[in-house]
């Protein structure tokens, strides 16, 4: 039985689980996938950012994610990701097309190790998804400050911030056991009852920061592409494979 060919919609869907790492959210909601175009060797995809001067280590982090996403799809071909209209476009381009990594692209300017800085922005995730997590708990129930550290994780009421919460836990390591402590750090260490308070506004300084640069960027990618795209319009999606109907449409 022949597979079906890939569709727009299985890219984007792929797409979707790659997200900045700074802003915890998919480049798919940012804005940050530009077009993607089918044709018989495989996909290209193109992708922007609000500035020209994004952080070098961010970009490739997300271009390189958004290539290992769409390998996983069977029958996928060849995969094309390049980044548009940034500083490191070229040297970003090239590394990725050579599969050179982090390193090989970068070569002397890579003093940061890429893994230690993804593992850097998923404990702000986590720890800005619990401070979500903790703070609906608070206002929709009975139960106080003084009640978080003996909360464990079967406490928490199904719903979309406790799923956010164990996807957070899951990506740095945490335990998933229902009977697990709700408020830990980065080690899965239950925080000291004293601590708890000071940690806590920290944890909401976090989550806060992150929905600021959110709203920042997605305000300056609004500007930079007004005469383009604009700032809430979905990737553009062309087919150019002689197996199919050509096509060029937008996927809501």
């Amino acid at each position: 039985m022949t597979a079906a060919p890939v569709a727009g919609d299985d890219v984007l869907a792929a797409l979707g689980t790659v997200v900045d790492p700074e802003l915890d959210e998919p480049i798919t909601d940012l804005g940050f996938v530009r077009s993607v175009v089918l044709d018989d060797d495989g996909v290209t995809v193109h992708l922007r950012l609000p500035t020209a001067f994004c952080s070098p280590n961010f970009a490739y982090l997300m271009a390189s994610d958004a290539q290992d996403a769409l390998r996983t799809i069977e029958g996928i071909g060849e995969v094309r990701i390049l980044l548009d209209d940034h500083h490191d476009s070229g040297k970003i381009n090239a590394g990725l097309a050579a599969d050179a990594g982090y390193r090989g692209t970068f070569g002397s300017e890579a003093e940061e190790n890429l893994d230690e800085l993804r593992r850097t922005f998923r404990r702000k995730a986590h720890l800005a998804a619990l401070e979500r997590c903790l703070e609906s708990l608070l206002q929709h129930s009975s139960l106080t400050v003084d009640d978080i550290p003996s909360l464990t994780l079967s406490d928490l009421p199904p719903g979309r911030h406790k799923s956010a919460l164990m996807r957070r836990r899951f990506d740095i390591g945490l335990s998933l056991c229902p009977a697990g402590r709700v408020f830990v750090d980065d080690d899965g260490h239950p925080i000291p009852r004293e601590a708890v308070p000071m940690r806590l506004r920290f944890a909401k300084s976090v989550r806060i920061s992150m929905e600021g640069n959110s709203h920042f960027c997605r305000g300056l990618l609004a500007t930079r592409y007004a005469d383009d795209d604009g700032p809430s319009a979905t990737p553009r999606v062309v087919d150019t494979r002689t197996s199919s109907f050509a096509s060029v449409r937008r996927v809501s």
